[in-house]
């Protein structure tokens, strides 16, 4: 019966920390950005591919920037 509900369909990268970084504009939690989260359902099988393929490195960037966490909220 739980067949029913799988899909061939690649999964979000949402891991349910869905908080965005007030700079970099990605989401802290699966690295994408709000038109990326918004526009997933839509996207082609080869298009979602693509981006996961790009999550490692904008998770690379953004690393740094989360260590330096004091520098994030502060006045420009």
């Amino acid at each position: 019966m739980e067949d029913i509900w799988k899909r061939d369909e690649i999964e979000s990268p949402c891991v349910n920390l869905c908080v965005m970084h007030p700079k970099a504009e990605i989401c802290m939690g699966c690295f994408r950005t709000l038109d990326e989260i918004a526009n997933w359902s839509s996207f082609s099988a080869t298009a979602r591919e693509s981006l996961i393929k790009e999550l490692p490195a904008r998770q690379k960037l953004l690393k740094p920037m989360r260590k330096n966490r004091k520098n994030i909220h502060s006045p420009k």
